[in-house]
């Protein structure tokens, strides 16, 4: 039997709307501005709020850059990516070396994956050059 789900706020529809339509990933403050930029009136903190039930809800993902900036984006697809400590430049991986992994943490721990994220961190080939 499926657990019900508690229905969404009108806040997180209209994040959750902004995201679907977005075609890369964004911080929560860039939501808030795009929100009130449409005449939805909305705060910072509501915004943070329903990002965070959404992404207990498992149907959106946040990915943290080297910055320490949260970006995020409805889950569609495992998120991997090469990022440069240096320019900031980040290089997407579109292989996937730990879905087997996944799916044995899965098993063995009864633990609901929603999505995963596989970030490296190092320097791009154009600075290791300038060093």
């Amino acid at each position: 039997m499926k657990a019900e789900k508690a229905e969404r706020t009108r806040s997180q529809e209209r994040i959750l709307h902004l995201l679907k339509n977005s075609n890369k990933a964004i911080s929560a403050q860039d939501i808030y501005v795009e929100l009130r930029n449409r005449n939805q009136s909305i705060g910072l903190a509501t915004v943070y709020r329903a990002l965070e039930a959404l992404k207990l809800e498992g149907v959106v993902q946040v990915r943290t850059l080297a910055s320490g900036e949260s970006l995020y984006s409805c889950v569609q697809q495992d998120k991997h990516h090469l990022t440069c400590l240096q320019c900031g430049k980040s290089i997407p991986i579109h292989q996937c070396p730990v879905h087997e992994l996944e799916n044995q943490l899965n098993k063995s721990h009864k633990f609901k994956i929603f999505y995963h994220t596989l970030e490296f961190f190092g320097l791009c080939d154009r600075c290791q050059v300038s060093l």
